[in-house]
C-alpha cells in the first residue's frame, strides 16, 4: 500500500469534543487520520487550555467552513479573582495578585449588565493575530508588547451560572472574535481586582451544540471494535452550518447553467444567500440573489464527485 492509498474522500462535518491540553490542529489532525480523510480544517480554535465544542469540516465541507468562523459562539467560563496571569488563563504564570471582596448580588448584575450588548475589545498579546508578519504570541513569548487596536464585539448573552469563594463563573454568548480571556479580566478589573480564565468550555457554535459532540476516545473506541464505516455515521451533511439560509430549488436546466459558472433567473430574498438544490432535493452550494431578488449567481459550488464518503 502506498503512503496516499490510505487516505479517503470524505466529506461532511463532525463535532469534536476537544479535550484539555491539545492545540485545534492537533485535535483535527487526530481525528483527520482516523477518518483517514484527504482534506480537512476547523472552524475556528479553542486554546490548549479549553476544552468544548470544535467543528471539523471534511473534503466539500470546507468549503462552508467561513460560515462556521462567523457564527455566534457560546461558553461556561469559570474566572479565578484575585490573581492575573501572563497569558489570562491557567496556563501562565501569576504576574499580580490582588485581594478579593466579594461582591454583593446587586454590584455584580450591575457589572455583568454593563458588558451586554455592543463593545470594544482589545485582543491580547497571547492571540493569534498577526502584527508586522509576526503572530502576536510569538512576540509575547519573545517580551515584547505592541498596541492591538481595539475591536467591535457583541455579547448577547452573560449570565452568573455561581460565585463561590474567588471563582466566578459565567455563561457567556458573544459575537465571532471575543477573547473570552480579556472579557475575564475586564469584569474583575469591574469588581475592583484582578482575573484570568480558570477553566473555558465552549458549548455551541452557531446551530450546533456541545450535546451532539463526540470524543476522539469514542471514534478511537469504534474503530477498535472494528467498526469502521459505522464512524461516518457521526458526520453530518456537507450543508449543516447552512440550515438556517433560505433554500432555492432548481429545475434541471438553470441548475446546470449554475453548475457552468453562470448566473440564472431565480426568485429569493433580495441580496440573500440561499442554498442551492438540485432537481432531486440534493445540496449543490450555495448563491447569491441579486438586489431585486430576481436572479442567482453561484457562490460555492460542490465538486461534481459530490455523493457522500468514500
Amino acid at each position: 500500500m502506498t503512503v496516499t492509498s490510505r487516505w479517503r474522500e470524505v466529506d461532511g462535518v463532525f463535532l469534536l469534543d476537544k479535550a484539555s491540553g491539545i492545540t485545534s490542529n492537533a485535535a483535527l489532525q487526530q481525528v483527520r487520520r482516523l477518518f483517514r480523510a484527504r482534506k480537512a480544517g476547523h472552524t475556528g480554535s479553542l486554546d490548549p487550555l479549553a476544552t468544548g465544542l470544535l467543528p471539523l469540516c471534511f473534503g466539500e465541507a470546507t468549503k462552508f467552513a467561513g460560515h462556521l468562523l462567523d457564527s455566534p459562539k457560546a461558553y461556561e467560563v469559570t474566572v479565578k479573582l484575585g490573581q492575573r496571569t501572563s497569558t489570562g488563563d491557567a496556563e501562565g504564570e501569576v504576574t499580580e495578585s490582588r485581594p478579593v471582596a466579594e461582591p454583593d448580588q446587586t454590584t455584580l448584575c450591575e457589572v455583568l449588565d454593563s458588558f451586554r450588548g455592543e463593545q470594544w475589545q482589545v485582543p491580547p498579546m497571547y492571540s493569534a493575530l498577526k502584527h508586522g508578519g509576526r503572530r502576536l504570541y510569538q512576540l509575547a513569548r519573545a517580551g515584547e508588547e505592541v498596541e492591538r487596536p481595539a475591536r467591535r464585539i457583541y455579547l448577547h448573552e452573560l449570565e452568573l451560572l455561581k460565585l463561590e469563594a474567588d471563582l466566578l463563573s459565567l455563561r457567556v454568548g458573544c459575537s465571532k472574535g471575543t477573547y473570552v480571556r480579556t472579557l475575564a479580566e475586564d469584569i474583575a478589573s469591574r469588581l475592583g481586582t484582578v482575573g484570568h480564565v480558570a477553566n473555558l468550555r465552549r458549548t455551541e457554535v452557531g446551530c450546533f451544540q456541545l450535546c451532539a459532540a463526540r470524543r476522539i476516545e469514542d471514534l478511537q473506541a469504534k474503530l477498535a471494535s472494528g467498526e469502521e464505516p459505522a464512524i461516518d455515521d457521526w458526520l453530518l451533511p456537507v450543508d449543516a452550518a447552512l440550515v438556517s439560509e433560505p433554500a432555492l430549488k432548481l429545475d434541471p436546466e438553470p441548475a446546470h447553467r449554475l453548475r457552468q459558472g453562470n448566473p440564472v433567473v431565480a426568485v429569493g430574498p433580495p441580496g440573500a444567500r440561499v442554498r442551492l438544490l438540485d432537481p432531486s432535493g440534493a445540496f449543490m452550494g450555495t448563491g447569491r440573489m441579486d438586489a431585486l431578488g430576481r436572479q442567482v449567481a453561484p457562490e460555492r459550488l460542490l465538486a461534481a464527485r459530490q455523493g457522500g464518503t468514500g
